[in-house]
């Protein structure tokens, strides 16, 4: 039986906008194997695969090279695609058991809020090769649970940014994130995502990073609820909330393309 995929932009009102996102829609678990392929297939971001339990949806991520214990586009991504599939009823929240536990994911009016948790970070050295790639000195430079976070003087030192992938890749985190204070009076902050041991050179529009991104403006800036623009190619606006040991963040999706896999490409599960 042929299985629903379909590709969704996120953290975008606009199609050909945010990070693109595949979605599968499944029947029941399926093969870690043949999901890592099926990921390769799509060679976007991440793909999520998505199958019901009970209250609950099981989710996981791949990228097209490993699976990832945390992502917040493909998260939005799929809660969308379950509220306009008719999976869910539009007024009900939708919980995902992921491998970062239960993410709880509700409609604002045309936005999503994603409760996420709070992925804190530390000042830290910079490990070997880490400035070399980055090819700038870092203003500050942080640690958290998945990523370093590098802050640079100004939103135009982040933009023109041109990292070393082949030496960033040596570097041991799944990725690097890099922000500046935003100079645009609609954003709170700027950041870029570098991922390419993970096999994704620059994500255009990192929700988990924002899990960190949120925590660390919120107390620079002095307030809870933040605005921010993530500077990639495509470009893509998060809106972030932090709340104890939580970060809810908030964004818009949108569908580019449904379809199906083929009978002979299922999972043999």
């Amino acid at each position: 039986m042929s299985l629903p995929i379909l590709i969704v932009d996120a953290f975008t009102g606009k199609p050909f906008a945010g990070n693109p996102a595949a979605v599968c829609l499944l029947e029941g678990p399926a093969d870690e194997d043949w999901m890592q392929q099926v990921a390769a297939e799509m060679n976007l971001s991440e793909t999520a695969f998505v199958v019901r339990r009970d209250e609950f949806f099981d989710l996981r991520w791949f990228t097209p090279r490993v699976e990832v214990d945390l992502c917040g586009h493909a998260t939005l991504a799929s809660a969308h695609v379950l509220w306009e599939e008719r999976r869910v009823e539009p007024d009900q929240p939708i919980r995902f058991q992921t491998r970062s536990g239960i993410l709880t994911c509700t409609r604002a009016g045309e936005w999503i809020e994603m409760d996420f948790p709070r992925e804190a970070e530390h000042p830290t050295q910079p490990p070997s090769g880490l400035v070399q790639a980055l090819g700038t000195k870092p203003v500050y430079l942080g640690q958290s649970r998945f990523d370093y976070l590098v802050e640079l003087p100004s939103e135009e030192a982040v933009r023109q940014l041109e990292p070393d992938f082949r030496l960033l890749a040596q570097v041991p985190s799944r990725g690097v994130i890099v922000t500046a204070r935003s100079d645009a009076p609609e954003f709170d902050f700027v950041s870029r995502f570098f991922a390419p041991a993970a096999g994704i050179d620059e994500d255009p529009v990192t929700g988990s990073a924002h899990c960190c991104l949120g925590p660390f403006w919120s107390s620079r800036l002095g307030r809870s609820e933040l605005v921010g623009w993530q500077a990639s190619n495509r470009g893509g606006l998060v809106r972030v909330r932090t709340a104890n040991d939580r970060v809810v963040l908030c964004g818009q999706a949108v569908t580019t393309l449904r379809g199906s896999l083929a009978d002979h490409a299922t999972s043999p599960s």
